[in-house]
């Protein structure tokens, strides 16, 4: 019985007088119980109506995790993600070994269920019936244009000339475990870099495969019990995982005019190491010198080199080490009796500066411009202090810092490649809306302020930890150097030999360098930074310690004064901040200018276009050819087809996939400069003077 009920049931007389009728014996007693009647009936409406909402509240709060939309919504999206990812990768032959997969996995769990044999042979036959009908350019590692190259130059006659070693960009090569120790055991052997083993360790280990990528901060190496090596062979790059290609149509149309393992090498390295670490723990230089000595032995012919991206670095490096007496030994002649042609593919010559955001904030464009969920995923399985960390490990990106300074990129009233009418320089490479009104940190520092290439890279250091600083002064320069004489002593000096503005080329008027690299997509160049003063973030390692400003060892270990600590970590890309219609156009924070999409044009262009023409870098007259490639993309391709000059995928481009095969083939002479942009005019513009 409800408390209304009982309510109604003992309701007594209002008044006690005897002369007075109960309510329902007098209409006068009816007309003044009703109101009250109802007034209760509201009420009690209301006290059930609570009780009801806590109810649903209790049951909400009560709910798993694993059943709400939260959760269920993401899983969904994976889902279809993965049923359109096996549609699209797995290859008919896979599915007869699904059971014996599956038997694998649970004897390693231990897991003791008997699974019936199952004929999959009929499944096979209509997924290749299903495959078959699926156009060539919508399969990922396919696009119609496999081997077209190739057969085109050996119907002109075409075939093997000079023997070629291939080299890869940073993130190009994969990683694999070599780790016996019981905690990473499960990886030995297993790529965790490249492929989709990286991809499901990062997902659900990604803990463990951190601190297994991870680098010791203090020797670059290996921390204790982890090692990890690069994949070796032209698989190791010719694709990042099933179904995304790399070097592999480069690979495909060499073999048509008659290149194999035997004249074709392919140079992997482990990308996370310092050029002096690629020799001291791999020995990758004396590696590569042999392979090309060993090629002129067997075959009597100079080798083709061709670097892409971070590789035309490590060429560089290497074109210094070979000759000096002190390591490679070569002599001052190796380089002309050995190297008929250099090739650099989107070479990060002068830097980038997505490298200088990655190693501030953990961000570069491609976080910054990703949508809501996607930015939401990355963040709550990658954070920013995550990825900035593992940057400031990794000795080997740090040599993709932008150098030359004001001189190269420009000061805050002036960049070589602003455009007429700009608003704001790229000169001001790190700039904050904030510094327009005055805005300060705190009052104990100084107001914040826009900052030129030169102001950015001491700023960004001062927010790294003291390993990283020590690290980047006793491996790497990012000045300019005029003066001829020290130019010359600098060829004793490994830390300037990935800086082509502190180092002269090799002394070898015959070999051809032939720069080739994309334009016309839009790159970041600048960035609107942000920051929140009263924010404290968990800094990591060692970033509390102060500025090792010297590449001695001596470095100052003073810790910080507690407020410089709570803000070091405080400052990201203002992606709230888009101007379309500004010059430069402005998009998520990041600045645009010109380039391949990741490397700008001034980096990718201007030692070719004008500094390696003239005598002080180039002393031994090298001839030095550019050639850009438009970005013409087919909209109806994934990764844009035939005429695609993206940093990446201009791997697949058939441009460049021509100009390869005729310098290898011996019809380098056909090579001639082509330009698309206004490189020439900027490259005028930088203070080489």
């Amino acid at each position: 019985m409800s408390t209304l009920s009982r309510r109604i049931r003992t309701r007594s007389p209002s008044h006690s007088g005897a002369g007075v009728k109960p309510p329902f014996e007098s209409d006068v007693g009816k007309d003044q119980g009703l109101p009250q009647l109802v007034h209760d009936v509201q009420s009690e409406a209301a006290q059930q109506a609570k009780l009801f909402d806590a109810q649903i509240h209790k049951l909400k709060k009560e709910r798993h995790f694993f059943v709400k939309a939260r959760f269920l919504f993401p899983l969904g999206i994976f889902r279809i993600v993965g049923i359109l990812l096996g549609f699209i990768l797995i290859q008919p032959s896979d599915l007869q070994d699904i059971h014996s997969n599956l038997l694998l996995i649970m004897e390693e769990y231990d897991i003791s269920l008997k699974i019936p044999d199952i004929d999959l042979s009929r499944v096979e036959l209509e997924w290749k019936r299903f495959r078959s009908n699926i156009p060539e350019v919508w399969k990922l590692n396919n696009d119609g244009r496999e081997f077209q190259v190739g057969e085109a130059m050996k119907a002109r006659g075409l075939t093997a000339h000079y023997p070629i070693v291939l080299v890869p960009g940073i993130v190009s090569t994969g990683l694999e475990s070599w780790s016996t120790s019981p905690e990473y055991r499960a990886f030995f052997r297993e790529k965790l870099w490249g492929g989709f083993n990286m991809v499901s360790q990062v997902i659900f280990n990604r803990e463990k495969w951190i601190s297994a990528m991870m680098l010791d901060p203090v020797t670059g190496l290996d921390p204790p019990g982890v090692k990890i090596r690069a994949a070796e062979g032209i698989g190791a790059a010719s694709s990042f995982m099933t179904g995304y290609w790399l070097w592999s149509k480069i690979v495909e149309n060499l073999a048509v005019v008659n290149y194999d393992t035997n004249n074709l090498h392919l140079a992997p390295y482990d990308w996370r190491l310092s050029m002096w670490n690629l020799e001291e723990r791999d020995g990758y230089f004396s590696k590569l010198k042999a392979t090309i000595e060993g090629f002129k032995e067997r075959q009597g012919k100079k080798t083709v080199i061709a670097a892409h991206s971070m590789g035309s670095t490590v060429m560089l490096y290497f074109f210094k080490w070979v000759e000096s007496p002190e390591h490679g030994g070569g002599g001052s002649d190796w380089v002309e009796n050995h190297i008929e042609s250099y090739i650099s593919i989107a070479g990060t010559h002068l830097g980038v500066a997505k490298a200088m955001s990655a190693f501030l904030s953990g961000e570069m464009k491609d976080t910054v411009q990703m949508n809501p969920a996607g930015a939401y995923v990355l963040e709550r399985f990658f954070s920013r202090k995550e990825r900035q960390k593992l940057f400031c490990s990794w000795a080997g990106s740090a040599s993709m810092w932008i150098k030359g300074g004001t001189d190269v990129w420009g000061d805050a009233n002036w960049a070589p490649d602003d455009e007429p009418g700009s608003s704001h320089t790229h000169g001001e490479l790190i700039a904050f809306r904030q510094a327009a009104s005055g805005y300060n940190i705190t009052p104990s520092v100084d107001p914040i302020k826009n900052m030129t290439a030169d102001d950015a890279s001491t700023w960004i250091l001062e927010r790294t930890p003291s390993t990283f600083q020590k690290m980047l002064w006793t491996n790497y320069s990012f000045g300019i150097e005029r003066n001829e004489k020290v130019l010359q002593e600098n060829a004793l000096d490994p830390k300037k030999w990935t800086n082509p503005l502190e180092v002269q080329l090799p002394n070898a008027p015959s070999m051809k360098i032939i720069c080739v690299y994309g334009h016309g997509k839009e790159t970041e160049r600048s960035y609107w930074y942000t920051h929140e003063p009263h924010e404290y973030e968990e800094s990591f390692g060692e970033v509390e310690q102060s500025t090792c400003a010297d590449p001695t060892d001596k470095c100052d270990d003073t810790p910080r004064p507690p407020l410089d600590m709570s803000f070091s970590g405080a400052h990201w890309i203002d992606a709230d901040y888009t101007h379309e219609t500004t010059t430069p156009k402005v998009r998520n924070g990041v600045k645009m200018g010109e380039g391949d999409g990741t490397v700008s044009l001034l980096s990718l262009g201007a030692m070719c276009a004008e500094g390696w023409k003239r005598p002080r870098w180039n002393p031994g007259g090298i001839k030095v050819t550019t050639v850009e490639l438009p970005h013409q993309p087919a909209p109806n391709i994934p990764r844009g087809g035939a005429n695609t000059s993206d940093h990446v995928d201009i791997l697949g481009s058939t441009g460049l996939n021509e100009l390869i095969l005729k310098v290898a083939t011996g019809a380098g002479h056909e090579v001639e400069d082509r330009f698309v942009s206004r490189i020439r005019e900027f490259a005028q513009r930088v203070r080489w003077d």
